[in-house]
């Protein structure tokens, strides 16, 4: 089962330094990228990460993000299956994030 993380669960996660920073790994496309992302967060589009995936930390704690939550959850069970144990998906994505942690960012 991956976890659901909010946008202000993430926020609240990010700003703990008591609690190891997760990876960040958006894995939409890269002119979405462009127009907004999560500060911290590493570009890698959802077709790359099955060649990419070892770039990534098992041992560390890992947030998938992508528009709305569906690709992400879709790498999440991805790397779980590959033996990521510390896997959250971002419930909403940069969308949720927009709206409900940075009124900043663009939408799109």
């Amino acid at each position: 089962m991956i976890e659901q993380l909010t946008a202000p669960d993430l926020a609240a996660w990010l700003a703990d330094d008591k609690r190891e920073a997760p990876q960040l790994l958006d894995v939409r496309e890269g002119w979405e990228f462009e127009r907004c992302a999560i500060p911290g967060s590493t570009l890698m589009p959802m077709g790359s990460v099955p060649g990419r995936s070892e770039e990534l930390d098992p041992e560390r704690p890992l947030v998938c993000i992508c528009h709305h939550g569906g690709r992400s959850m879709q790498v999440a069970m991805f790397l779980a299956q590959r033996g990521f144990t510390k896997v959250s998906n971002l419930s909403g994505g940069v969308h949720a994030w927009a709206l409900q942690v940075d009124p900043q960012m663009p939408t799109y």
